[in-house]
């Protein structure tokens, strides 16, 4: 028989072809992200509920498969990987609402419910790795559903009186025979003669990842029937490594970061200090992958260096911005030693929201960057969602007065002007904040106190002041306090400005 052409196997020697390999794993990457990147396309507001939850299940499934496809196609290629653990930050509400949508969905198929309780206490963030802790839980739970036939499978999220981290799941099927009790973690599983399909891998594999996080699997029969299930993991296999969210840091412990860096030095500085903030984040050492990433996940952020193999920064922001979609309007921050005006006029042009220089400033402007640009991430969907004048504090008594002086020869004239100073001063004022840099600030907040008077954004004009204030006085706490709100009050009143300039039929 001929040898198929698609095959990675070449009949004359049994050993796996690289050529076609990376060949296979590049053909096998697209067409995940087609899929996951499709789903996302889907607008769900024309939707039922019922098939949103089922788009929803495929979603967080495909998300786990091309996690393990890349772990996979990692192994099999010889990329490098870190050994042991892949210890990243794990937002569990996000985490077990994949984990819900994702059974909810195969218990409904045989008729079954599926409930998940989670205790008070329960940490929102966890350090550890996922994709161990995913394939715990996938196999505990695929087993209690396939041997359930009535009833419900429930999964209970708590703590132990260590503060160990405790998942059980309960099921309502045939329990475990004393003969399966002895063999459970030796590739067998429930009681012989069971007509149901499988060869018992599912605990051992249970078991196996659970040593691997540093926790044990359990299993006990239940007094009234069924089975529980019980995966443990002790406070030291999680806890974060880093103190506690600091009172003066942001709270990014409901962010999801993609951080795109290729220098190991700076992936771990940029790492750790995410990590002090509670965000999730993952981590991509080129454009490629940073490309693949975006691709077949979503993310609340994106940290993209500049200068990357195989593809650089300015062209994933590109690729980020030309792809449409929610995804599509993420906030970039752009990582580069190269802040030269035509370096940063570039990554501007590219759809970056902000430039980070290198060397990369403490935790605190670090952390400062990020909840502006998350702010004006936000302000842009409160402006693309309520009437104008809900989200912009201006006094319109005093904006009509000055277009009535402008005169309607010179109003759009002045529009297009004012649009084109904010903006400007917006991004001085981003560059200058990340890297705390006071003079620029005195200068940027300066002219932000003049446009922000002549039109009547009163509260806007106020921020600027006390900003300015606090950095002649080297303040840097209150200044980095107003700072977020100062920002989202100008992205509000460039979007009000720049509606008043279509509505008006100014150039611009």
């Amino acid at each position: 028989m001929n040898q198929p052409v698609w095959s990675a196997i070449p009949p004359d020697t049994g050993k796996a072809d690289p050529a076609r390999l990376a060949l296979l794993g590049h053909d096998l990457r697209a067409a995940v992200s087609d899929v996951l990147g499709g789903l996302r396309l889907i607008d769900h507001a024309e939707i039922d509920p019922a098939t949103v939850l089922q788009l929803e299940r495929v979603r967080a499934a495909g998300e786990v498969l091309a996690r393990l496809l890349e772990e996979s196609l990692a192994a099999m290629l010889g990329e490098e990987q870190i050994d042991g653990p892949q210890i990243a930050n794990v937002q569990m509400s996000r985490f077990l609402y994949d984990i819900e949508v994702r059974w909810s969905g195969r218990a409904r198929e045989k008729g079954l419910g599926f409930h998940i309780a989670v205790e008070p206490g329960v940490p929102t963030v966890l350090a550890l790795d996922r994709i161990a802790l995913e394939r715990v839980l996938a196999n505990i739970l695929s087993n209690a559903i396939k041997y359930t036939d009535a009833g419900t499978v429930r999964m209970h999220v708590g703590l132990t009186e260590d503060r160990g981290l405790r998942l059980s799941v309960h099921d309502e099927g045939p329990g475990f025979s004393a003969e399966a009790m002895g063999r459970l973690f030796q590739f067998a599983g429930r009681p012989e003669g069971t007509d149901k399909p499988g060869h018992g891998l599912g605990l051992h594999i249970s078991q196996d990842m659970a040593h691997r996080l540093g926790g044990s699997v359990s299993v006990h029969n239940r007094p009234g029937g069924g089975a529980d299930v019980v995966f443990e993991l002790p406070a030291s296999a999680w806890h974060l490594a880093t103190p506690g969210v600091r009172e003066d840091l942001p709270d990014l412990s409901r962010v999801k970061v993609l951080l795109a860096e290729d220098n190991i030095t700076n992936q771990t500085i940029i790492s750790h200090m995410l990590a002090a903030m509670g965000a999730e984040f993952e981590l991509a050492a080129d454009g490629v992958e940073a490309l693949h990433w975006l691709e077949r996940e979503e993310f609340d952020l994106a940290l993209i260096d500049i200068e990357m193999p195989r593809l650089s920064g300015i062209d994933v922001i590109r690729a980020l911005r030309a792809a449409g979609g929610a995804q599509s309007r993420m906030p970039v921050l752009a990582v580069t030693a190269y802040v030269l005006r035509a370096n940063r006029d570039a990554i501007y042009a590219a759809g970056a929201d902000g430039i980070l220089a290198k060397p990369l400033p403490g935790i605190e402007s670090f952390g400062l960057a990020i909840a502006a640009a998350l702010a004006r991430a936000e302000a842009h969907t409160v402006l693309d969602a309520v009437p104008p004048e809900e989200t912009v504090e201006l006094n319109l008594a005093r904006f009509e007065h000055l277009m009535e002086i402008a005169g309607p020869d010179n109003s759009g004239e002045l529009l297009d002007r004012l649009h084109s100073d904010l903006r400007k001063t917006e991004r001085g004022l981003i560059a200058a904040l990340s890297d705390t840099d006071r003079a620029a600030i005195r200068a940027e907040t300066h002219v932000l106190i003049s446009l922000a008077g002549a039109v009547g954004a009163e509260r806007l004009q106020a921020l600027a002041e006390t900003v300015n204030a606090a950095a002649h006085r080297r303040e840097d706490g209150p200044m980095k306090t107003l700072a977020a709100e100062m920002l989202a009050q100008i992205d509000r009143l460039i979007g009000f400005v720049r509606r008043e300039i279509d509505r008006r039929g100014a150039p611009g």
